[in-house]
């Protein structure tokens, strides 16, 4: 069975505790650092092995992101241990149950009325939207010494604080030297305390969004990645495992498919949420998705396959663990899922989004496929 981002870090406790028989062979260690670059795929790194020869040579496992192949939804899944129908980060932006319908929520942002909506930290609280305990704070419980690496607006961001449930010491990290830094002074100190560092870095994915994945720029920001990682790995202390992952890998839009242009895939439809490469719909009625999925079906043909919330969940495709009613809810009554390359747009409702050349979230080996990448020995 291929493991998951959501293995990692209750492998990773194990081996604080200094158990190497975890899921991921992970050896005992005093500390262990984190490092997610985003938009890392395996299927990336393996086609361009040349620029990124470091990374290539450390990669212990693939793992599978979980559906949907996105950032909020992978962060959570890492930092919980466990599928989107626990944590109930369901995708990019999805539907919140209300009176009046349902909401549109970007998870990423943290905002209400889509990427550039409001501000949504006080009126969906982080902590009540995601409750789920994660292994992180279980760490924290248990005295291990917690510290970020990452961007220092995301510490406060609703969704660090959804996913990860605890505060640390921040390491602010603005670019590849101060990921670099940051990791180094979490590694290097004298005393006998456990240290988990969690690292981000993102740049990976904005020049895969903007200019595709295996551009120019993408291959130029992978190659100084590898370059970091060679020089990090020859200045870690041994007492340190440094893990490298990423949280979902990305594709070069191929057919576009602009969703408002059809008047078909509006009719019963209440809110069409999620993004390019996944999309939520949500019916007027629950008596009308049957005849929403049915159209959308006979319009997307060969470019989506289609489901009922039903099917979807039936399927595990969320996770084995059945979701609460108030997470099944936030799915969409119907799931479009982009096959191939193609990419389900909406330019008015998500302009910035529309014009997007690399995209993520479905289920191809491209999206779905990251490494495991691990400094020194496996256990044993």
């Amino acid at each position: 069975m291929r493991r998951t981002l959501a293995d990692v870090l209750p492998a990773v406790t194990e081996a604080l505790a200094g158990r190497g028989d975890n899921a991921l062979d992970l050896a005992p260690a005093r500390d262990v650092v984190v490092l997610l670059i985003d938009g890392l795929g395996a299927r990336l790194i393996a086609r361009h092995s040349e620029i990124a020869p470091t990374l290539a040579a450390h990669v212990r496992a693939t793992l599978r992101a979980g559906f949907p192949a996105t950032t909020a939804t992978s962060i959570s899944s890492l930092a919980v241990g466990a599928p989107c129908a626990t944590h109930g980060i369901i995708g990019y932006s999805f539907g919140l149950p209300s009176a009046d319908g349902p909401e549109n929520f970007n998870a990423l942002r943290w905002r209400t009325g889509g990427a550039a909506g409001t501000d949504a930290r006080e009126t969906h609280a982080p902590e009540w939207l995601q409750p789920t305990p994660s292994v992180v704070q279980e760490l924290a419980e248990r005295g291990v010494e917690i510290h970020y690496v990452v961007p220092a607006y995301q510490v406060e961001s609703g969704l660090t604080r959804a996913a990860f449930r605890t505060p640390g010491l921040l390491h602010p990290a603005e670019s590849l030297a101060a990921v670099r830094d940051g990791i180094l002074e979490v590694a290097r100190h004298p005393d006998a305390g456990r240290r988990f560092a969690y690292a981000y870095h993102p740049d990976l994915d904005m020049h895969g969004h903007i200019s595709g994945p295996e551009s120019a720029e993408w291959l130029a920001e992978l190659g100084a990645i590898d370059a970091m990682v060679a020089d990090l790995l020859s200045d870690l202390p041994s007492s340190c495992t440094l893990l490298i992952t990423g949280d979902h890998g990305m594709i070069c839009a191929g057919d576009v498919i602009d969703l408002e242009a059809d008047p078909d895939l509006s009719r019963d439809v209440e809110l069409i949420s999620g993004e390019a490469r996944v999309r939520h719909v949500y019916a007027r009625s629950p008596g009308s998705a049957a005849v929403v999925q049915d159209r959308w079906t006979a319009v997307l043909g060969d470019h989506a396959l289609v489901v009922s919330r039903e099917q979807a969940l039936d399927e595990h495709w969320f996770g084995a663990t059945p979701p609460t009613e108030t997470i099944a809810a936030r799915i969409g009554d119907v799931v479009a899922v982009a096959r191939g390359t193609a990419v389900l747009t909406c330019p008015t409702a998500e302009p910035l989004e529309s014009t997007m050349v690399g995209h993520h979230g479905a289920l191809t080996d491209d999206e779905q496929l990251v490494p495991l990448i691990v400094s020194g020995g496996a256990a044993g």
